[in-house]
């Protein structure tokens, strides 16, 4: 029986060629695009999910009061204190401390994302090593642990634990570091990496600080990483009380009153941190597949309703032959799965090709089909069995009620045409369309506001390029010298050396309290290292005062500070602010005298408010990371080699990792540019899958009224009035569509602005350009479907039957 069924099924299938492939593809697109994104949400929400004892994995984070939390640091020695004064609440720690430097190996200079780590790390995550013994890996001076990718970028193969690489430091020496051990690659976790887009690759000892300066094991360095393990029964909230008092008994004041040590589990973290960016954009995603797939189900459903409809003589015949309604309800079933089988298949397919298109959308490494595990499968063969029985289900349990008189007739009195129902889905296809097509106007304009507001400075034509540190006083002037070397290329307008670059990282924080005042009213600022002329270069506009000296002599003790923190510190105007002192604790409550006020600017994301700023004089720390330089507009691929070459003269030994700031910026904004990508895709899909299915009812409405067409014009009906008849039948539901869609994208885009501090105003635009936009496409299409029919011959038409 049921290869009666398969026959008669493929036979109606390749009969109906056209209507076929529109219901298989339309499903097919809707499916893929459901399970791309099913696959990226499902890699996100494994992120640190293959830590070992992830459920007691948790990282120490620093609430400021006023000036909020930082996700990812602490002070120093504390997750270690923890360890060692409480072991019955913790089990283990780790710890890590960030930067960047030159790495080399013979010819091959890069510079490269390091990770200054405890010996903790393999025994408190598990991570696989290919090479090499993980219990003794980080326990030497000198060593170094390596991913896969680095090993191959450097010795063009894996296996070369006992081989060197050299690391320079931030004094300008250079030290080989024996590779001890070779990690698997790497996947995405917050142990590793700041986030996606800043993997380290590199993990030495914890016993190299001193080589590069730094102090992880510090009371007050409160800039690094730490993560605790704690033991089995024990709570968060039972280390609360043992971290304040450690806090408060070791660090200095500055710290001691004003941080505040809280636990986030690891199984959160990355979904949570940046304000929850991640977790908003996979519900995001989550709806618009929804949506789309919503779209797809409802072109099946509606197509497969309207040409069942279209087989009640077949029902008819079969019926008289003896046909038992049982054995039609299974024969509209077995159809409807088997067209469900094929797009699926098809879907699948699709998946693949199309994974790395979505990988670039967003910017990820999309999980293959064949990487998951079996359990997986099952789950588009539930939806296989779903989608089927729901699209057959009205012809199988309806249309096989026919009497048979009526069905041999190929007569709907009894039931109707449907026409409600469908009319009902496309107004809710265009509906959804309509919804996403406003979304995705919105985001644009969102993003666009981001890259086209006045931010305070002038990105354009400025150039990055991480610099050798040498943070010695002797270093500082060598790299003041190659600055001054680059102002004299001809292509360059200004230079300027700093630790900071306006991408939203800064370097410290302090507090900030005028001289007399209780340290109690002390303010929070960002603290920016840079020279004398990063105002010139960047274009910052100076409020009043000067950026330091005018006459370019350096004095220890004046700072820049910028209009927002004059404001906060009590200042009626910039004016006021000019020569005041104040102290700073960062710097052991050393007193500071305020020369200038610069108009405010975004260093970072729209997502936050404008800092507090202090702009402390290279010269004083004698700490820096970059060159920034204006370069003058013209020809770029000139001026890039023209510096590329001075480089090379200058700098041999390191890269030139150049980045226009533009660039940097648009890091800034990665996940709204991958979101925005992604609701563009999101808008093609669903346009193109609502007008598969305008295309394909169309298709079916003018088959089942070519007679009617032709007494209309036997009658003296025009063929604009024809055209009219069928566009009037679904521009009416696009409208109504339209009007449910509005309020319904106001309130899902209205939500997803509030997280922006600054953004755009939603205005009647984009709702009113979607709904047009989407009638005037549907129009085109029904009008180049039936003109054909209307400008036939009615003769031909009357003889339909």
């Amino acid at each position: 029986m049921f290869k009666n069924y398969f026959k008669t099924a493929w036979r109606n299938i390749t009969r109906n060629r056209f209507h076929s492939s529109l219901n298989i593809f339309g499903l097919a697109v809707g499916v893929a695009f459901a399970l791309l994104v099913g696959a990226y949400i499902w890699d996100c929400l494994g992120v640190n999910k293959n830590l070992k004892n992830i459920d007691r994995q948790y990282i120490i984070q620093s609430s400021w009061g006023q000036s909020g939390t930082y996700d990812l640091t602490t002070v120093g020695n504390l997750a270690k204190a923890l360890r060692e004064r409480y072991p019955g609440l913790v089990a283990n720690y780790y710890r890590w401390d960030g930067i960047t430097g030159n790495v080399s190996k013979g010819d091959k200079h890069f510079r490269e994302n390091i990770q200054i780590n405890d010996s903790t790390f393999f025994e408190m995550y598990g991570f696989p090593v290919l090479y090499g013994n993980p219990e003794t890996a980080l326990k030497e001076p000198f060593t170094a642990v390596i991913t896969e990718p680095i090993a191959k970028k450097y010795f063009g193969k894996t296996n070369v634990v006992g081989q060197t690489l050299t690391i320079e430091n931030f004094s300008g020496a250079k030290h080989d570091f024996m590779v001890t051990a070779v990690l698997k690659n790497m996947p995405l976790n917050s142990i590793t990496s700041i986030n996606s887009n800043n993997l380290n690759d590199i993990f030495l000892p914890a016993s190299n600080d001193s080589y590069f300066g730094r102090q992880i094991d510090s009371w007050q360095n409160p800039w690094i990483v730490g993560y605790v393990e704690l033991q089995k029964g024990i709570s968060p909230a039972e280390l609360e009380k043992p971290m304040t008092d450690l806090v408060k008994n070791n660090t200095p004041f500055g710290i001691s009153d004003q941080m505040h040590p809280l636990l986030v589990s690891l199984n959160r973290y990355y979904l949570d941190a940046n304000n929850a960016l991640v977790k908003r954009t996979l519900y995001t995603l989550s709806f618009i597949a929804a949506f789309i797939l919503l779209m797809a189900v409802i072109n099946f459903i509606n197509i497969s309703i309207s040409k069942a409809s279209s087989r009640m003589k077949e029902i008819g015949v079969r019926k008289v032959l003896g046909g038992m309604r049982r054995e039609l309800i299974q024969q509209f079933l077995f159809e409807s799965l088997l067209i469900a089988v094929f797009s699926t298949l098809i879907s699948l397919g699709i998946y693949e090709v199309a994974r790395p298109y979505m990988n670039a959308i967003l910017g990820a490494d999309i999980t293959s089909l064949f990487n998951f595990p079996a359990y997986i499968y099952a789950v588009p063969f539930m939806f296989v069995l779903f989608i089927g029985l729901l699209a057959g289900i009205y012809p199988a349990l309806i249309l096989s009620s026919l009497k048979s008189s009526e069905a041999i007739k190929g007569k709907l009195s009894s039931v109707g045409d449907n026409i409600l129902l469908r009319k009902l889905l496309v107004g809710l296809q265009f509906c959804i369309a309509a919804i996403v097509l406003t979304g995705s106007i919105i985001i644009s304009q969102q993003i666009n506001y981001f890259f086209g507001k006045d931010i305070g400075y002038d990105k354009d034509y400025v150039v990055t390029v991480p610099v050798p540190r040498d943070w010695t006083p002797k270093g500082r002037v060598h790299m003041e010298t190659i600055r001054n070397e680059f102002a004299s290329v001809p292509q360059v307008q200004n230079v300027t050396m700093s630790y900071e670059i306006p991408d939203g990282n800064n370097g410290d924080a302090s507090l900030t309290y005028k001289l007399g005042e209780d340290s109690s009213k002390a303010i929070s600022t960002d603290v920016l290292t840079v020279d004398d002329k990063y105002a010139e270069t960047y274009k910052i506009p100076l409020i009043s005062g000067t950026f330091f000296n005018k006459d370019g002599s350096f004095d220890s003790s004046k700072i820049v500070i910028n209009q927002t923190f004059a404001r906060l510190m009590g200042w009626k105007n910039p004016n006021e602010a000019i020569n005041q002192p104040v102290r700073i604790t960062y710097f052991g409550n050393r007193i500071f005298t305020i020369a200038g006020v610069t108009k405010d600017f975004h260093f970072g994301s729209m997502q936050d408010n404008i800092p507090l700023i202090t702009f402390i004089n290279i010269r004083f720390t004698n700490q820096y990371r970059y060159l920034s330089l204006r370069v003058k507009p013209g020809n770029m691929h000139e001026t890039i080699s023209a510096l590329q070459k001075k480089w090379t003269a200058l700098l041999p030994d390191a890269p030139f990792a150049y980045q226009f700031m533009d660039d940097n910026l648009k890091r800034l904004y990665t996940t709204e540019l991958q979101f925005r990508r992604a609701s563009f895709l999101s808008v093609l899909l669903s346009v193109t899958i609502a007008l598969l299915g305008v295309v394909g009812l169309v298709s079916l409405s003018i088959q089942k009224r070519t007679k009617e067409i032709g007494i209309r014009k036997v009658l003296g009906s025009s063929v604009a009035g024809i055209i009219i008849l069928f566009i009037k039948e679904f521009l009416f539901m696009i409208l109504i569509g339209g009007i449910i869609a509005c309020p319904l994208a106001f309130i899902i885009m209205n939500n997803w602005l509030q997280n922006y501090t600054y953004r755009v105003d939603i205005t009647a635009s984009p709702f009113i350009v979607s709904v047009v936009c989407l009638g005037l496409i549907t129009a085109l299409l029904i009008c180049a479907q039936t003109v054909k029919t209307a400008m036939s011959n009615p003769v031909e038409s009357l003889r339909i039957e």
